[in-house]
């Protein structure tokens, strides 16, 4: 069930918006020439709104580039006055929170760190409390949507209503070429509890290295995200943090003109009686799984109290590597992804293990 809060549309406290929402700039703010020299590039394209600036820096560990520190909040405001691009930066903790908002910053951004401590998060809600901020909220390192979800909640109960969610990806659990792993489904699983979200995606961050940049930007405009969060830096090879996933302003620029944006709808009754009639074959279907499923389980019970009968064990490691090997290599020959087949089997047998052992432990 889907959670309504009061959340602001983003053309509604950006008017002038007429494209997805793009917010551009250097992963940190490193000399105010630097500074000035990426926005001003950046102000060329009337596609970027607001112009991003890390100042402080969570890095993993200490020794890395923390940060120029609150002299950087003094160059985002010549940015804003000579160019006229909103400014923005992350704030990490209550302090960051009150220096932020004193230097007038336009939008603050938590990030994923941050967002995983409620603790963390009630703290800077309760300086903004009150005030009338632009909040964007990045999602935890790990795949929780419910804390995600917590974050904004605790926005929202002090009054923040220009609230954005930041798709930025999770610590991956596996081999992967990206740097987190963009886990698609908990974005979607964050837009159906929380329909009027809005949603940008920061492809950097998942992308970890900036020829990645282009395929994830696109993924998120076919996902119907609001728009995109990308690092730019006038030279990446110079830059003290993230160089590797950093694009020149130029760059950034191409890349913006190669991606199709999506419409979420059209006017067009041909089409939506077409796409209504290819849902209705898709619900048909989801039923008969749902029976197939059904009767799956009523064979899976049936093999549970066989096995307790004989007094056999509910878990065969061999029979279970055997049918996941026949399911994947079926599931191949059929053209289904094979990391699909994989975890599907595996929630599969999961619970047909759980319904043996509870028939193994009933009286």
């Amino acid at each position: 069930m889907g959670v309504e809060i009061d959340i602001k549309p983003i053309k509604e406290w950006l008017p002038k918006l007429n494209n997805p929402l793009l917010i551009a700039g250097p992963c940190s703010l490193e000399t105010e020439e630097q500074a000035m020299d990426t926005a001003r590039q950046l102000a060329k394209d009337p596609r970027v709104f607001v112009y991003r600036g890390g100042v402080w820096k969570p890095r993993t560990r200490p020794g890395s580039f923390e940060g120029i520190g609150t002299v950087g909040l003094e160059w985002l405001k010549q940015v804003k006055q000579e160019t006229g691009l909103l400014v923005g930066t992350e704030v990490a903790n209550a302090q960051h929170t009150e220096e932020a908002l004193k230097a007038g910053l336009d939008v603050l951004w938590i990030g994923a760190r941050s967002t995983a401590s409620p603790f963390v998060v009630q703290e800077i809600a309760d300086v903004l409390k009150g005030t009338d901020a632009v909040v964007m909220v990045k999602n935890p390192v790990n795949p929780d949507t419910q804390l995600w979800m917590g974050a904004i909640e605790r926005l929202s109960k002090v009054g923040i209503t220009k609230l954005v969610g930041i798709h930025r990806g999770f610590t991956p659990f596996r081999e992967t070429k990206y740097r987190n792993y963009p886990n698609w489904q908990s974005f979607i699983e964050l837009r159906r509890l929380m329909p009027n979200l809005p949603v940008i995606c920061d492809p950097s961050h998942i992308a970890g290295k900036r020829e990645y940049l282009s395929e994830i930007s696109q993924k998120a405009f076919d996902m119907g995200m609001d728009g995109l969060m990308i690092e730019s830096h006038r030279d990446p090879s110079c830059a003290l943090s993230d160089a590797a996933q950093q694009l020149t302003p130029a760059d950034l620029f191409k890349l913006l003109d190669k991606l199709v944006i999506r419409n979420e709808k059209v006017d067009n009754k041909q089409f939506e009686d077409q796409l209504e009639m290819l849902r209705s074959r898709i619900d048909s279907l989801d039923t008969e799984l749902l029976e197939i499923l059904s009767s799956r389980m009523e064979v899976v019970r049936q093999i549970g109290q066989y096995k307790k009968d004989n007094n056999v064990t509910a878990l065969q490691m061999s029979r279970w590597t055997e049918l996941m090997n026949k399911r994947v290599s079926a599931g191949e020959k059929m053209n289904l992804n094979r990391t699909f087949v994989q975890i599907l089997f595996q929630l599969i047998h999961e619970d047909s293990v759980r319904m043996q052992t509870e028939i193994m432990d009933a009286e």
